[in-house]
């Protein structure tokens, strides 16, 4: 053990301790900095890989109990904050060609569905609410352009739209609600408008809200897909790298086959899987919370992440309040954080998190 208290002394002993998702040592990712002394107390900032971080309490106590062990200190101070790293997709691949990201932005992740009515847009919404709850820079782009409805989950159904003159033609101006962006079709046409149109239209209008909106410098930005596997997906994974896909599905025999399509899909277009979220997975009355009913299937999400040799980001039960949040445009994870559902989907976007900062830091998918 050193006899005196510096720096390099304070560097050595926090050189075992590492980030145990990418397993590796703090002061080798430069995870470790400015690093102080005054008499016994020391102080240093932890620059973790997002503000997300499910594992932040750990790491702070280990690197604590670590100074701690050095003669001579009484106090240790850490000071936590966060830069998410920018994924990178790997070059070619599948004869695609190499694809540019969006300025600023520095992950995309698409949270899909092989079918409807699994409960993707409510998972999108609260994956993004609870990623800029931990301080990230959010933004939510909702691609599903045939049946918006992301606005009124985020409480911005009568958001107005500002079109600005930029350099490379105009530019949307994304309402913000809740800490997060967002860009939707349903800001551009009527409540009642159906839009009926096919693929070309539809491959333009999600491009103009990828290269034509304001997103300024995000962290993630979050698009929650249309189901199924058609031209909206193509467009998305074809036009900019993304960090991962998150496959909502429900336990649902049904459900887990067109989730696995989806889920191959994005594979093919050399798109990270982030993990299986397992939506709807039981049901607890309000008036008798000891129990709970197992309305879709009991274990679908589970074994088929088993099977695929894939992580299960969590499994959010079916609760009354998530519904009446959505209907309200206060997703559950601020109207009831103490929820199950609630706690199940900030669990979700901490393992989203997490997963995103070992792809982009050169771990394995």
């Amino acid at each position: 053990m050193p006899a005196t208290l510096d720096k390099t002394a304070i560097l050595d002993v926090l050189r075992p301790v590492q980030d145990p998702e990418l397993q590796k040592s703090l002061v080798e990712l430069n995870m470790i900095r400015n690093v102080e002394m005054e008499g016994g107390q020391v102080s240093f900032t932890l620059v973790l890989t997002t503000p997300a971080c499910p594992l932040k309490e750990m790491i702070v106590d280990d690197c604590k109990a670590a100074v701690m062990k050095l003669p001579g200190v009484t106090d240790v101070q850490v000071e936590v904050t966060a830069e998410t790293p920018q994924f990178k997709a790997p070059a070619g691949g599948n004869g695609l060609p190499e694809k540019e990201g969006l300025p600023g932005v520095k992950n995309i992740i698409a949270v899909t569905s092989g079918k409807g009515g699994v409960g993707k847009s409510t998972v999108s919404v609260n994956i993004a609410v609870a990623l800029a709850q931990s301080g990230a820079k959010v933004g939510l782009l909702d691609a599903d352009i045939y049946g918006p409805n992301t606005p009124n989950m985020m409480g911005l159904n009568d958001a107005n739209v500002a079109v600005e003159q930029g350099p490379n033609g105009e530019m949307l101006e994304p309402p913000f609600n809740h800490g997060v962006k967002l860009v939707s079709m349903a800001f551009l046409i009527d409540p009642d408008q159906p839009v009926m149109w096919r693929g070309p239209m539809l491959n333009g209008i999600i491009r103009k809200f990828l290269y034509q909106v304001n997103w300024g410098e995000l962290d993630y930005l979050v698009v929650d897909m249309p189901p199924g596997t058609g031209d909206a997906q193509l467009t998305l994974a074809q036009a900019v790298p993304m960090s991962g896909a998150v496959v909502v599905t429900t336990p649902q025999t049904v459900a887990l086959h067109d989730a696995r399509r989806g889920l191959k899909m994005f594979e093919q277009l050399n798109v990270p899987i982030l993990g299986i979220a397992e939506n709807m997975s039981y049901f607890v009355p309000p008036d008798m919370p000891e129990k709970s009913y197992d309305i879709f299937g009991s274990k679908g999400g589970e074994n088929t992440a088993k099977e695929l040799g894939l992580p299960l980001l969590g499994c959010v039960p079916l609760e009354i309040p998530v519904r009446e949040g959505g209907d309200r445009g206060i997703p559950i994870v601020l109207a009831d954080p103490e929820s199950a559902s609630a706690k199940a989907l900030v669990n979700i976007a901490q393992q989203v998190a997490a997963r995103i900062s070992v792809l982009a830091l050169g771990g394995g998918n």
